[in-house]
Parts: structure tokens; sequence; C-alpha cells
């Protein structure tokens, strides 16, 4: 059966969706014709008739079709997909940077701004969205704004007009309007339909914390469910975090939690991660430093959702890992790329960890940031902010225990990003001790770019060569390998997964 709102074959999406299966969330909805409404593949209601059913790849389509978001498997809080298909294409790309709040704020940037950002006029924008998306770029923001509200609405106890002004709206009325023309409610009435004991139960006790007897200043406190589809090597995650953790910037308080201190954007605060397998997902506490912090709420979630890869689609890059048939019996299946918080953090943590030990890198690491990184006291909490570009620009580093021309990259590295923060990665190469491995690896952390293959790291070379060797002794042959026409074939075979073959092979005995 052809579905032309659907990519995914209509048959695959009934079987998926009669399972309930958690590897399709996010990756199709479907719309119920007789109800008005859509789900996710994993929605807990009885199982609609398939004559009253149509599919779609995207939420926006369905709402585009006149249906209106499930109640009770809220495809507001599914894993996304269009950012894992591998593809680099201007599209995406713009999706990107509005579903990160580039439209909406007090620093929005205008359509044509934007467009000049990705190299098109915003004719051709226009164009891409219409015929990709099936509506405008206005329209495509808008949507996300009132699906990032209606997920606060439903996990959390922000006032409505701190969910306004979360999810990007300069007025409460305006938000009101825009919120009762798409969902046929109010944000009060919404809310009111919305409360159940499971939305409780992940809900923040109070949205706004008292100030302490110690003087913290005022913060905002909340909690949401962030969604993945499985399977998830978390232990593996955990274990990576755990070897790299700096005091007081990160925790693992248990074998389930993981959390850290950031800044965005002049906001400031910390996040903590608490995996829940049973459910495929995590409940996240976020505290900010102050309510003004909720601007930046969106793009704090999403950076959240990067750094622990909850998009990423594992059945579908674990399928092309597979072809390369030496790793195949060794892979670790859910194997994900444990983020950064910044591509400078990740420049600054490849920097140090330059010819040493992990656990040496660590050291230096932590030395590294307790010395030059701000200490603040933020809701009942004090922690430690990574340093930023300009206190390594002028760091001294006399505590660091390495060769000069190291602090002398770091210090020109910090000076860089101070002046060009919006510069592309590969202009990294311009400052002297700053070399592609370098910022290969500031890709696949910091920015999590999924097609990073390490070919000039050496345990990659040397667990390549190990793999290949023994697949030769198996098959009966012994040639000499050649790594860089290996390397090269491998990258061809597995792209655009490049950076999940580089954790496989860092993670293999």
């Amino acid at each position: 059966m052809v579905n032309h709102d659907c990519i995914i074959d209509s048959n695959i999406c009934r079987k998926a969706r009669l399972a309930r299966d958690a590897r399709f969330d996010g990756q199709f909805f479907t719309g119920v014709l007789t109800t008005g409404i859509y789900c996710r593949s994993i929605c807990p209601a009885v199982s609609p008739k398939e004559e009253n059913v149509r599919y779609f790849d995207s939420p926006l389509k369905a709402a585009n079709a006149g249906l209106r978001p499930c109640l009770r498997c809220r495809p507001d809080s599914a894993p996304g997909s269009y950012a894992w298909k591998g593809t680099a294409t201007t599209l995406e790309r713009a999706i990107q940077l509005i579903d990160s709040g580039v439209l909406i704020g007090a620093d929005a940037v205008s359509i044509e701004r934007l467009s000049e950002r990705l190299g098109v006029s915003s004719r051709y924008l226009r164009k891409l969205f219409n015929e990709g998306v099936g509506t405008s770029i206005k329209q495509y923001a808008l949507y996300r704004q009132l699906m990032f509200a209606k997920q606060l609405l439903h996990q959390t106890e922000l006032t409505i007009t701190q969910v306004g002004l979360a999810a990007g709206f300069n007025s409460i009325r305006r938000f009101n309007e825009a919120f009762k023309q798409v969902l046929k409610l109010t944000p009060s009435t919404f809310r009111k339909q919305a409360i159940s004991p499971e939305t409780q139960s992940i809900s923040s006790d109070k949205s706004v914390s008292d100030a302490s007897e110690l003087n913290f200043v005022a913060s905002i406190k909340l909690s949401v469910e962030l969604s993945y589809r499985p399977p998830l090597a978390w232990q593996a995650q955990h274990d990576f975090y755990q070897d790299r953790a700096v005091s007081n910037m990160e925790w693992l308080q248990s074998e389930s939690n993981y959390g850290r201190s950031f800044s965005l954007n002049g906001v400031s605060g910390y996040f903590d991660a608490n995996h829940n397998q049973a459910r495929n997902s995590f409940t996240v506490d976020i505290v900010l430093d102050n309510e003004q912090g909720l601007i930046e709420l969106s793009a704090i979630i999403g950076n959240i959702k990067r750094l622990l890869d909850l998009n990423a689609n594992m059945q579908a890059i674990e399928q092309d890992l597979a072809l390369l048939v030496p790793l195949k019996p060794l892979m670790i299946s859910g194997l994900r790329l444990p983020g950064t918080w910044s591509t400078f953090e990740a420049g600054c943590r490849a920097v140090l960890g330059q010819q040493v030990s992990i656990i040496q890198a660590s050291k230096l690491l932590n030395q590294f940031v307790l010395a030059y990184g701000e200490r603040r006291a933020i809701g009942d909490k004090e922690v430690v902010l990574f340093p930023t570009p300009e206190a390594v620009a002028s760091a001294s580093l006399d505590e660091l225990k390495m060769p000069g021309a190291r602090k002398l990259a770091l210090n020109a590295l910090g000076e860089f990003v101070k002046q060009h923060p919006d510069k592309a990665l590969d202009d990294w190469l311009s400052i002297k001790g700053i070399g592609p491995w370098t910022i290969a690896y500031a890709q696949m952390r910091g920015a999590s770019h999924p097609d990073i293959l390490l070919c000039g790291d050496l345990v990659v070379k040397k667990r390549v060569l190990s793999l290949y060797q023994q697949h030769q002794q198996d098959a009966g042959e012994i040639d000499a390998i050649d790594y860089p026409a290996l390397t090269k074939d491998i990258t061809k075979t597995i792209s655009p997964w490049g950076s999940y073959l580089t954790f496989q092979l860092w993670n293999l005995s």
C-alpha cells in the first residue's frame, strides 16, 4: 500500500504500531481518522482498525492534515529522526537551527539571515520547506514552539507565563492565541485535561525554588522526560563519562545517573539525567540560575538530547556497521556517541589528551577546569563551569605538567574562539598546534557529527589491523594489509556512521 505522507512502507508501520515497537518511535506517526488524533508507535491506547488510520513521517504532516496530538503518548516527546538520516542537506541543517531556537527570542535572526548562514537564497530555502516539510518556515517554527510548550505543560509545573517564555513567545496573549488556533484548546484548559498520575510522577516538585539560607540566587527547577529508540548501551556510555568526569562539573551518582553543569548564551545551570530502561527514556532534572534562563530552555534541552545521543536510530546504524564482517560478532548493540557540551570543550579535551593515557588526560582536565572554570552556586548545588574561551586565552596553565607547545595551543584555541565564536571548526587549522585529529574529535564529541572515523587514532588503527588480520587468517589468507586503502574502503562502506564505528573500536577489549 502506497502512503505519500510517509516514507516508511505502510505494512511496516502497521506491524510496528500493533507491536508497539519502540525502535520505530519518532520515525512515523499514526493518524486515527475516526478520533482526529495522531499517536506514536508506542501509544498504549487500544489499536485502531487499519482502515481508520493514516501514517505520517512527521508530526507536522499529521497536524497539517487536521489531526491533534494524543494526550496519552504525547507525540511531542518522541525522539527526533531527521538529523540521523546521514545526509547533510540544507533542509536538515535549517531544521536543526530552527529547532535550536534561532528564529525566536531576543537574538532571533530573520529568514534572510538564516538563509545566508546556510549559503542559499531565502527564496530557495522557502521552496525547500514547502516541498520537503509541506509548510512554510514560519509555520514550522511556530509548530515547534507549540510542541515544546505542550511538552512543558505536560511534564512540568512551570506557570503558563513561564511556559510561554520558554517556548519563545513575547507575550502571553500571542501564546494563548497560537496554542488555541493549532491545538483547539487554551494552554490552561490543555493542562487540566493532560494531568494524570503518570505526568505528575515526572514533574518537578516546584517550578521555582526558594532562596536558601546560603543566599543562593533564586533558580528555576523543572523535570522533563526525554525518550530514545532502543537499543541503548547505557552502561558503556556511563563508563565512558565516568572515566573522563571532572569533579564538580560532572557527576555520576548511580549506575543510572549522569549529571553536569553547563552554560549556554549567558544562561548557567546543571542537569541530572536518570536512565529509565523500562520506559526507554531519561528523566532529566534541570536547574537554571534564574527565570530569564527559560528563554534558552529549548536550546538547553536540545543540547542535552544531543549530548546523550537520544535521537540516534541505532537499528539503521547497526545494519550498516554489520556490513563489516570482522566487526559484526563483536559489536556492542546500542553504543552511542557520548557528547560534550560544546565544540570548544571537546577541542580543549582533545588537546589535553594528546599522547597521554586516559588517566593522565583526566587528571590534566580536572586541574584545568578547577583552575580556570567559574565556581557558581546554582539552586542548592555548588558547581564549576567549563572554562570560557576568554579564560583559556589568558590562562598561565602553570598547573599543567604538559609540553609548552601544547599549552600555547590551548591559549591560541581560546583566543581564536573568543574572537571568532561562529567560525567553522575547519578554520581551527589556522591555529598553531591544532591539527586534523583535534578538529575531528571536536566534531565527533562537541557537534555529535555521525561520520567521523578517526583513522589516525592509534587505538583505532591497532584494532582495525587486528580485526582484519584475524579475519584473513580465518579465511586462509596472509596478505599484507594496506591500512590507508583499507580504511578508505571501510569509510565508504559504513558512511555516514564513522563516529559510531570509532566508538565501537574504542570499546573493543
